[in-house]
Parts: C-alpha cells; structure tokens; sequence
C-alpha cells in the first residue's frame, strides 16, 4: 500500500447554459445537474466560466452604448461571497456528497460598478475552499470585469486532489500555470465561456474556441503531468435571441464557433469528449498515480526545474481601494449587502 494519498477520482464536466441572467433559476439547474452527475457516481463536478448567471456575451457583438439594459441584467443577478448564493452552493454540495467547482459573476459588496469573474470550490462538507478571481479580463471582458488578483491561486488539498482552477485564458498564462504546479496540483479545473466572437467576418481562419480549448488542456496536462477536467458554458436560444435581438449576422457571430468540454491525462490526450456546443455532462475516471512514471522523464516543478536560476514571486494579497486605520466601521448586515438579485 502507497504511503502517498493519489486517489482514484469519478469527475464529471457539465456543459449546460446557465437560465440567462437569471440566478434564482440558474441555481434551480445547478442542483438538478448536480444531483444527475452524482448519482451517475461523479465526486467532483465542475460548471464552466460565469454559469451563475451568464457570460456577458454581448461585449463581443454589440456597441458599449447598446448592452447597458443587459449590463445592468448581470450586476443585478451576480453574486456576493460569501452570501445566500454561496450557502446555497455549499448546501447543494454537501447534499450530494460532492467537491463542486463553479464559475459566477461576483459582485464588489461596497460598489455595483465593480464585478468579478470568479470560481468557487466547494468541499463535500459544503465549505468554500477555493475562490479565484481571474487574473485578467480578457479584451471585451473588461466592460464588465475587474482584473483580479492571485489570493487562493493555489490547490486545494481535497484528501490529495489538490485540485487547481484557472479560468479560461488564464490557461494561457505560463505563470499562473507554474504557480499552481509548484505548490503540488494534481487535478486542474478548467474553465471556458460558451462561445467567442473574435472577427466580424467569421471565415475557416477566424479564432476557433474548440481548437483553443483543447490545445491549452493538452498543453497544461502534458506539461504538469496530471488530469484537466474542462468545463465549458453552453449558449442557448434565448442568451442567442436575447443579444441579437432577431440581427442574423449577430447570430452568426455567436454561433460560428462553439466551446467545447473534454477530460485530458498526464500524456495531452482526450480521455472524454470533446463535447462540442450544446449540452451534455462528460464522465471520466482518473488514477492520479498516472502522473509518477512521466514525471521521472519531466518535472518541471522538481527534477526539471532550476530553482537556482529561476525564481518566481506571487503576491496572493487581496487589494482593496481602503486602508482604514483605527476603528472599522460597522459591517454592512446581509440583507444591507444584499439586493434584489441575490440567490
């Protein structure tokens, strides 16, 4: 018997449209999901990019001075953390015995001109062990969201999962994925929005999210030796119909390229999916042991690494726009903090 605690995980990707901008419902489907996906024996089941309650799709095809009425949809449906919604997450999850990953809009408690692109993870107790901001919006992103910072950018231990999440393009980003590797994580969570309109002329040539999606999972997953679970956000017909608003070519450009949901190994390769647009929840089972003989040939965290000539620093601070010193005011109540949209 091992002395090391690698376990052998049931995983389970949902690729579903969240109820767009609309949390109370988008949470009814979370827990029906959830409870599918566990009693099809799933132990961690992972939603993708902004599920709770919509990606803000919109920035990529309509002029800032058209999405006002939908920006305004988004902040009144996201999410406080902690709040009502995040002990509804952690209830759902204990409920079904399961680690739950998803993805939200979160909101600034003290200003609702500030948003977030965060995820959650929930243990099977219901506590919230992980809560990542993205780093970076991503080009039209940042008309709806902050950068955010690198607190918790770490795994979380799970009885040896230690289970990593990044949020989309973040699976770019060479150092956040060595941050994440150094500190021993052996299952990543990936997370992606359900489409990306990237040129107003879609050709054979234009962005292709499918193809981004499994380039970085195999990238990640060959160069960390471990498991990546990608999750991805569905579009529906009614997030399509509710941004075009009956504009063919906007419809076109939402749809030209969907997203895509896969489960990756140690060696790049997809060991479930891809499930390409549309909805659909993807089973894997993963033996982390899996990642120990190709680490013998590349571990770029340990034997491959030089620590004596490469260093990297990380500032896990939360940054707040106020430094009170003395006597804090009085916190805010929850139902202060909390508005109308609030699950």
């Amino acid at each position: 018997m091992s002395s090391i605690d690698l376990p052998v995980v049931r995983v389970a990707a949902v690729q579903a449209a969240p109820v767009f901008l609309d949390l109370q419902g988008s949470l009814d489907k979370l827990d029906g999901l959830v409870a599918d996906a566990a009693r099809d024996g799933a132990q961690l089941v992972a939603f993708g990019e902004s599920f709770l309650a919509g990606f803000p799709i919109w920035n990529g095809v309509l002029a800032p001075v058209d999405q006002h009425d939908l920006h305004q949809r988004l902040v009144e449906e996201s999410v406080l953390v902690p709040g009502p919604t995040t002990e509804r997450l952690g209830r759902i999850a204990a409920r079904h015995g399961v680690v739950l990953s998803v993805g939200v809009n979160e909101r600034n408690p003290a200003s609702l001109g500030q948003i977030w692109n965060a995820n959650l993870v929930f243990d099977t107790g219901g506590r919230l062990v992980n809560h990542r901001r993205k780093l970076v919006a991503t080009w039209y992103e940042r008309l709806t969201w902050s950068h955010g910072d690198a607190h918790q950018l770490r795994p979380a231990p799970l009885g040896g999962w230690n289970l990593g999440a990044l949020i989309c393009g973040e699976n770019t980003n060479t150092l956040a994925r060595f941050t994440l590797l150094a500190q021993g994580e052996r299952l990543h969570v990936a997370t992606y929005p359900p489409s990306w309109p990237f040129d107003s002329r879609p050709t054979a040539d234009d962005y292709d999210l499918e193809a981004a999606i499994k380039l970085r999972a195999a990238a990640h997953s060959f160069e960390g030796k471990l498991f990546s679970v990608i999750a991805a956000t569905a579009l529906d017909d009614n997030a399509v119909a509710t941004v075009a608003g009956g504009d063919a070519r906007i419809e076109q450009l939402l749809t030209a390229h969907p997203t895509a949901s896969l489960v990756v190994d140690p060696n790049g390769r997809t060991i479930a999916g891809p499930l390409v647009g549309g909805e659909g929840t993807l089973h894997a089972e993963v033996d982390l042991r899996a990642e120990i003989v190709p680490k013998q040939a590349h571990d770029i965290v340990g034997t491959y690494h030089r620590a004596d000539i490469f260093q990297l620093t990380v500032d896990t601070r939360r940054h707040a726009p106020l430094d009170l010193r003395g006597e804090p005011p009085a916190p805010l109540t929850l139902s202060e903090q909390d508005g109308a949209g609030e699950g």
